[in-house]
């Protein structure tokens, strides 16, 4: 289990630096608060954290459940690809919003391959 809480620690600490990177390019592009929108490149960092966030909502409660009904190494590896998945997808979002997909879909595998997991994990416990 401490793989998956290290892992856990990668994936929100990736987090948080996209947000960082968020703020850095509202001052930079000069895009003052509350606003989301008024320049492109803002609006690809801002995109790239709000996906993000969206994904963990998925992958946090799925990798732990993972863990704790199927294989805890197993869960951390997984997870290892959905942090690669989504530094890819960061990475090539804000240089080209339309290259984003191959990173989004390695992120979205890695998290529903856990959901599958779990799913099919409880399934066997039950029977």
């Amino acid at each position: 289990m401490l793989y998956v809480v290290m892992v856990l620690v990668l994936v929100l600490l990736q987090y948080s630096y996209f947000g960082f990177m968020v703020g850095s390019a509202r001052g930079k592009y000069g895009v003052k608060a509350p606003a989301v929108t008024g320049h492109e490149m803002f609006e690809r960092h801002y995109r790239v954290q709000q996906n993000t966030m969206e994904q963990l909502i998925i992958f946090v409660p799925a990798i732990l459940l993972f863990a704790h009904y199927v294989h805890a190494i197993s869960a951390a590896v997984l997870g290892l690809v959905f942090l690669i998945g989504r530094q890819i997808y960061g990475m090539a979002y804000i240089k080209d919003p339309k290259s984003r997909g191959l990173g989004f879909i390695i992120s979205y595998l890695a998290s529903h391959v856990l959901l599958a997991g779990v799913l099919i994990g409880v399934v066997i416990k039950l029977i």
